[in-house]
């Protein structure tokens, strides 16, 4: 054998191994790579500054509960106008000056994202709903680019607010200031199910996690059409 033919041989199993390499590498990457669902977030799992106490040892079957508020526009929402929908979450006050106006614009960049996208919803609830007013969430709705078929602004009973919030949302920390239903908003936006469940916590104040937010709405879509 002659040593051209030698390294010719050689040279046929160099690009055999070297395609073979590269299928192998793109296996294991496609791998590695495939969408793992999303956790199912139970109040055992949240901090306990955010869950009542009824229920911050329950490990399954959490869900959002039923509730009937009014948004900017004076319509009683309820759990029926989100049925079937992946949706955002928060909670907010009109007047706050603090991380509120951070909040509504990442909200609002979200909304942008998932304008005609008809299984993605929005929905932030008034904590001080006595200050907020169907009139003053018109208000608030108009400054910052609400739109309505996207996003519900809520108010109405302070009690039933704060019960979806310390039970059903697990978003918010309570006043201690001794009315029973004060609450301390968070900065946390929830990604909640097409079965009410929660999906993930936010920082609503930092891009990334609206980035985070937009990823894992298109993991729960993948999922959902499995």
């Amino acid at each position: 054998m002659s040593f051209l033919s030698f390294f010719k041989g050689y040279k046929n199993f160099g690009i055999f191994f070297s395609i073979l390499c590269i299928i192998i590498i793109a296996i294991i990457y496609n791998v590695l790579n495939v969408k793992q669902p999303l956790p199912i977030y139970q109040p055992a799992m949240v901090a306990e500054e955010l869950v009542d106490s009824t229920i911050q040892h329950q490990l399954k079957y959490h869900k959002i509960a039923d509730f009937s508020l009014i948004n900017q526009n004076g319509k009683t929402i309820t759990q029926e106008d989100y049925k079937d929908k992946i949706y955002v979450a928060d909670f907010f006050f009109t007047t706050c000056q603090t991380i509120c106006p951070i909040m509504t614009k990442n909200m609002e960049q979200i909304q942008k994202e998932i304008l005609n996208d008809d299984d993605v919803m929005l929905l932030s609830h008034s904590v001080t709903p006595k200050i907020d007013s169907v009139a003053q969430l018109k208000k608030y709705a108009l400054e910052k680019g609400v739109i309505d078929r996207k996003w519900n602004l809520v108010t109405g009973d302070k009690k039933q607010i704060y019960q979806l919030a310390r039970k059903s949302y697990l978003a918010v920390k309570t006043e201690g200031n001794g009315d029973e239903y004060d609450m301390i908003h968070t900065e946390n936006f929830m990604l909640i199910d097409k079965k009410r469940q929660i999906r993930g916590f936010y920082d609503g104040t930092k891009p990334e996690d609206i980035e985070r937010i937009l990823e894992d709405i298109e993991t729960l879509k993948y999922f959902d059409g499995r």
